[in-house]
């Protein structure tokens, strides 16, 4: 996949028109062999949300695809308006849903031990929980498959919600690095407004660093290739790439303690009468 590593830089070899290829034949694919009417996409604005609709009605055609814009507070204003747009551009039916007020009922209806305001990442976490559970009830009443946007790279780094954000029924970018969605979304032609407005990094407010790790997501990528495509250990990874030793302990360290997040629930002992 890598051609040229150096100081932190990767260099792909798939470009973007291969990318965009496999993934909208990966996503056909899927669909049809479901026996699906279509997908369910949850627009946030971004980059990889946008590339997955785009690709979606390239695979499907725009009647066959369905936006979601779920917005829980005034500072996501900007990214629910820049996800109208992307869906007024696409042409599909959309819908924007405001969580605000399920959030309020939630804070007056969960244990008194459980607080939503207090700790950003539990209620972060609902927020994501609440937007997939509305999304699968527009997929169930419409006979739909519910596409995700998490990249390989917040696979990896745990940087996903369980049963959130990580709970789709197809993850078109699932084996992408976020360099190649980048890649991906300048062949796709995504809208400057996309594109070139700085993401909200962080999963809650007040946090500063995308993935929660203070390194650019092209050295993040880089890291990650070592450290798991090639099976480099970090003082090789750091060695190969040039980049400092203390920022691939970093992302080795972030990769661990996270790997939790990343497991699949065990299973008990299956028993005779135990059927799949």
């Amino acid at each position: 996949m890598r051609d040229v590593v150096s100081n932190g830089t990767a260099a792909f070899r798939r470009d973007g028109a291969e990318l965009r290829a496999e993934c909208t034949s990966f996503l056909g694919t899927v669909v049809e062999d479901a026996g699906a009417d279509g997908v369910v996409v949850e627009l946030d604005g971004g980059v990889e949300s946008s590339a997955v609709a785009t690709v979606a009605v390239e695979a499907l055609g725009p009647e066959r695809v369905y936006g979601l814009v779920l917005p829980s507070s005034k500072l996501g204003s900007r990214s629910a308006q820049d996800a109208e747009a992307i869906a007024a551009a696409l042409g599909i039916e959309t819908d924007t849903v405001h969580l605000q007020p399920l959030l309020m009922c939630f804070s007056d209806t969960v244990p008194e031990h459980t607080d939503l305001h207090g700790d950003p990442i539990v209620r972060a976490h609902l927020v994501a929980r609440l937007r997939m559970a509305i999304t699968y009830l527009a997929a169930e009443a419409r006979n739909r498959l519910v596409v995700g946007s998490v990249t390989r790279t917040e696979f990896l780094l745990g940087s996903t919600t369980k049963h959130g954000d990580r709970a789709a029924d197809l993850f078109p970018l699932g084996g992408l690095y976020s360099t190649e969605v980048e890649a991906l979304g300048d062949d796709l032609e995504l809208p400057s407004f996309v594109t070139e407005t700085p993401p909200l990094v962080g999963q809650y407010p007040g946090e500063t660093a995308k993935y929660g790790i203070d390194a650019p997501p092209e050295t993040v990528d880089a890291v990650l290739y070592g450290l798991v495509e090639d099976g480099w250990t970090a003082e090789r990874t750091s060695r190969e790439l040039d980049i400092d030793r203390e920022i691939v302990d970093r992302i080795a360290r972030h990769r661990r303690e996270t790997a939790r997040d990343r497991r699949e629930p065990p299973m008990g002992p299956v028993g005779e009468a135990a059927s799949d």
